[in-house]
């Protein structure tokens, strides 16, 4: 029963849940889903500032939680921090913003993104960039809202992530639509509905595919971009000292 760590970047419970029902539903009945919240961080990244915040706040809940794990999603959509997991650990690291993107071209010629805030835009796209995917994204559109309001009113929410994807689609061109904000499953439904195109929903599509990887035996190659830190003094750091759980740690910072 391998058990996939699915990790909130921001502090949240609420969003947590969230992620975690849209990861649970979209995995094997034999898979558990483990949902952590950083014990440190902000309330929510919508700036570069706070990416890298964040970044150090979900390495120390990896590494320090306790219990075994297979593979881990990095639930934040366009945000750092993937790469720190991969030198770190031995299991999968799956971000969702990749694995959304993945997915939508094996679905599709051309893609596009529905976001919250537009200044999230340029984050997206550099990781899009850096991943190889972003000649296929057509365009990132944004709905306006701030994270934490999301969830506060689910019909304006869900009638913003309509209006931008149907946008996508018929002025840009786009032929899958991607869901650039996690915990947006009950956003994905309705965008599913209105529209006659796929829509992916990042949690779940980074969970199945970190699913995959331990199905297939597979994970970070460790020859080069992500051996594990070499051993060091890291001065002031003020986190926890990580034993890196069950999750078969490489070591490197916060052991």
């Amino acid at each position: 029963m391998p058990t996939i760590l699915v990790v909130n970047v921001n502090t949240s419970e609420a969003v947590t849940e969230v992620i975690r029902r849209s990861a649970q539903a979209a995995v094997s009945a034999t898979t558990r889903i483990v949902a952590l919240t950083p014990t440190f961080g902000p309330a929510s990244v919508e700036s570069n500032y706070e990416s890298y915040l964040s970044a150090v706040g979900v390495l120390d809940a990896v590494q320090n939680h306790d219990g075994e794990f297979d593979a881990v999603v990095h639930a934040g959509f366009g945000e750092v921090g993937r790469e720190a997991l991969q030198d770190v650990l031995h299991v999968p690291v799956v971000d969702i913003t990749e694995a959304a993107a993945y997915t939508a071209c094996l679905l599709g010629r051309t893609y596009g993104v529905v976001t919250s805030l537009d200044r999230a835009a340029p984050a997206i796209h550099d990781r899009l960039l850096l991943a190889g995917l972003a000649g296929r994204c057509v365009g990132i559109r944004s709905v306006d809202l701030p994270v934490l309001e999301l969830e506060a009113n689910p019909e304006v929410t869900a009638k913003g992530f309509v209006d931008q994807a149907r946008r996508l689609v018929e002025d840009d061109g786009a032929e899958v639509v991607l869901l650039g904000c996690a915990g947006m499953s009950g956003v994905h439904e309705t965008v599913t509905a209105a529209l006659a195109v796929p829509v992916v929903d990042g949690v779940a599509a980074g969970a199945r595919l970190a699913e995959s990887l331990v199905a297939l035996g597979l994970s970070t190659s460790k020859v080069r971009s992500y051996a594990p830190p070499r051993a060091k003094d890291v001065r002031g750091w003020p986190l926890r000292a990580g034993a890196g759980g069950g999750g078969r740690s490489s070591g490197g910072l916060g052991r």
